[in-house]
């Protein structure tokens, strides 16, 4: 049994599959459509709107190069469920990386044994008919918030399988291939 390392950088999911699987605050990055890691955290992410204008947008601006960042929680009274709570990408970040990012997600749902993931989508460019394309449906109608959810209930996909097309380390069931 791992002790909980505050702000560990994961860059092996099987190898920290037990770690990510206690741990309930984390970033995941991606780089040039690549996993780099996911990095602990000791507190969820708050984001509020004003904070996204302003950090997000100078984050957008001079983060150098394809980067993409997704901030997720695991709320303590819920804890079988997972919240994307923000993402930022760099100015030439690729629809490549943010797939990357999602799919760590999934998979942490996966190892978490979690029943849905959820997000509140602020950015009116992101469709309904995108989020459909992954997987994730409009949740509790509102007014002033557009809430999705992607459901597992016991149902994931299987493990994420990458491999070496472009270099990066090749994962099949979570375990490094040699």
């Amino acid at each position: 049994m791992h002790p909980m390392r505050w702000f560990e950088n994961i860059t092996d999911l099987g190898r920290g599959a037990e770690i990510l699987r206690r741990c309930p605050y984390g970033m995941i990055e991606a780089r040039d459509g690549r996993f780099e890691r996911v990095g602990l955290r000791p507190f969820p992410k708050t984001a509020s709107m004003p904070a996204a204008i302003v950090w997000g947008g100078l984050w957008h601006r001079y983060a150098r190069g394809d980067r993409c960042r997704l901030y997720y929680n695991q709320p303590r009274r819920a804890a079988n469920f997972l919240v994307l709570k923000y993402v930022q990408s760099s100015r030439d970040g690729s629809l490549a990386s943010l797939r990357r990012v999602l799919e760590v997600l999934d998979e942490i749902a996966r190892l978490k044994e979690s029943d849905a993931l959820l997000c509140d989508v602020a950015n009116w460019r992101v469709s309904t008919a995108i989020m459909a394309r992954s997987g994730w449906e409009p949740h509790c109608p509102s007014m002033w918030h557009r809430h999705f959810i992607k459901r597992f209930y016991g149902t994931f996909s299987p493990p994420i399988a990458w491999h070496e097309m472009d270099g990066q380390t090749a994962l099949v069931s979570g375990q490094p291939m040699t």
